[in-house]
């Protein structure tokens, strides 16, 4: 690693077992919402950066059986356990594991035809950085799919201060930590500003209420109230709120999963084309 390449921040969920559950209870309920439009043709080379335990590898090569993939992660244990997850669901898949550093990749120029990054970007300090290494090692008129949430869209019912503070504690706590659980929103910018173009977002939203009991359980429990439910001690720790507030706050949020509770949220999916580079300026051989 050289000097001047940022360090990967501390995944601010951790890697515990519950952890990696709530990430495999996350991709899965979201399958259809997240990747249903992602396919990639046969004998594509894809790269997937920051794959974890391989929660969305799972349901990317579901959807492209064909297409090779590189599947890249800073942790070799989580590399481990994402190769279990894939050989246990798709035993056929093309898939190449690699231990790197996602601003340290190890491949060459132009070497995969698509790059597919999912819940990354908002673990970086810088993004803008990250988004302009991976254009390197796009090939010119290669596409990148980004897919990030923004916690600043969760609103439900029952409303609650102390839910909405729970919730800022997170955010809090991933600033802090160098992230930004913000970046949703910030997709295209971000993108453009890096050097991409044909831009496009789409927001994908997730509204849970008990007509929709899949989602409810999948999202509304065991993907973001679990999220926050694992921070309490670093909240607490930190100071941003205090014991009583924190388990009303709680409390008050896992209300919003029962029978007449509703919860919101807002994911948003960027596509986007790495440019092929400008010919050199050729001198005019008529000119005198």
């Amino acid at each position: 690693m050289t000097a001047s390449a940022p360090l990967p921040p501390d995944y601010v969920h951790g890697y515990s077992p519950y952890e990696t559950r709530r990430l495999g209870d996350q991709a899965d309920t979201l399958a259809t919402l997240l990747h249903s439009d992602t396919a990639y043709p046969a004998g594509s080379k894809v790269l997937e950066v920051g794959c974890g335990v391989g929660a969305q590898t799972v349901h990317l090569v579901t959807t492209s059986p064909e297409a090779h993939f590189t599947a890249v992660d800073v942790s070799a244990s989580s590399l481990t356990q994402a190769r279990a997850r894939v050989t246990a669901h798709a035993p056929g898949a093309h898939v190449t594991w690699t231990q790197a550093n996602l601003f340290e990749l190890p491949f060459d120029d132009a070497e995969f035809d698509h790059v597919f990054v999912c819940f990354v970007l908002e673990h970086l300090a810088a993004p803008r950085q990250a988004l302009t290494a991976l254009r390197r090692v796009l090939r010119p008129g290669g596409s990148l799919t980004v897919i990030e949430g923004d916690h600043g869209s969760a609103f439900f019912h029952p409303d609650s201060a102390y839910a909405r503070a729970a919730i800022d504690c997170q955010i809090h706590l991933q600033a802090d930590g160098g992230g930004n659980a913000l970046i949703g929103r910030q997709l295209h910018p971000l993108l453009t500003e890096s050097g991409y173009e044909d831009v496009t977002v789409h927001p994908r939203t997730v509204y849970a209420d008990r007509s929709r009991p899949t989602l409810v359980n999948g999202f509304t429990r065991n993907t973001f109230i679990a999220m926050i439910e694992s921070i309490r001690e670093d909240a607490l720790a930190a100071g941003l709120m205090t014991p009583s507030d924190w388990d009303r706050g709680i409390t008050d949020l896992r209300r919003t999963a029962a029978d007449d509770g509703t919860f919101h949220y807002t994911f948003f999916k960027a596509v986007a084309v790495n440019p092929s580079p400008e010919p050199p300026d050729r001198p005019d051989r008529f000119k005198r």
